[in-house]
């Protein structure tokens, strides 16, 4: 696989690393001078210096033949319009962008910028999954397939608690595909119950969170 990695900060100097250790064809572009004098004491003829949004610049790194372009400078902007360039002149079918701030994501969204891989977001979701006060949280979103998949505890009094699966009375359109228990995990059945302090993974189609989420809630507080 040949890939072209624009931005050689940490993530994309140490993405070039182990891309090289797995035997790819990698080019790493930088912009900052310093920055490429010190990567290119290691990668030297696999980094170019040059800035990855102008045309030729790509070009002299070979994006034609790019199986992979990886767009993960500190800019944004710079991302998005690495990303579009690459898809859409050059018809790279992979790319793969960084999102620096989450607030941004939206509109790496509306531009049809995906993935866009936000390091805040993604540390916000581990911190979701060790605080069981979270409750929900979203493990993965796949929006071109309408589908997602989330993680929920079961609480204490709540209707799926002391349930089967089978008797959990979902929406059309979920499944639970996992039960975590006791630092375990397994695929249940029909007849597996559910157990309060269970963490359940759930697949649904997009829309269906409050129906679902209300069968694993705590209901022995709520007014009759």
């Amino acid at each position: 696989m040949y890939v072209v990695i624009v931005g050689a900060g940490k993530v994309g100097w140490n993405l070039a690393r182990e891309l090289i250790a797995k035997r790819h064809e990698i080019t790493v572009i930088e912009s900052d001078p310093v920055r490429f004098a010190v990567v290119e004491q290691e990668l030297e003829h696999s980094a170019q210096y040059g800035d990855g949004s102008e045309l030729w610049v790509l070009e002299r790194a070979g994006i034609e033949r790019a199986d992979l372009v990886v767009a993960v400078t500190g800019d944004d902007e710079d991302n998005i319009l690495i990303s579009q360039v690459a898809r859409e002149k050059y018809g790279v079918t992979r790319v793969v962008a960084r999102c620096n701030n989450p607030r941004n994501l939206q509109h790496f969204e509306l531009l049809g910028v995906k993935p866009a891989i936000s390091a805040t977001d993604l540390i916000l979701r581990l911190i979701e999954h060790e605080v069981p006060k979270y409750g929900l949280v979203h493990l993965l979103d796949l929006p071109e397939e309408r589908l997602e998949i989330i993680e929920l505890e079961v609480a204490p009094g709540s209707d799926a608690a002391g349930r089967a699966v089978k008797e959990l009375g979902l929406p059309d359109g979920s499944l639970v595909i996992s039960v975590l228990r006791d630092g375990g995990g397994f695929v249940p059945t029909g007849e597996s119950v559910v157990q309060a302090g269970d963490e359940v993974l759930l697949v649904l189609d997009v829309g269906l969170e409050s129906s679902v989420t209300e069968r694993f809630a705590d209901r022995s507080s709520a007014p009759a």
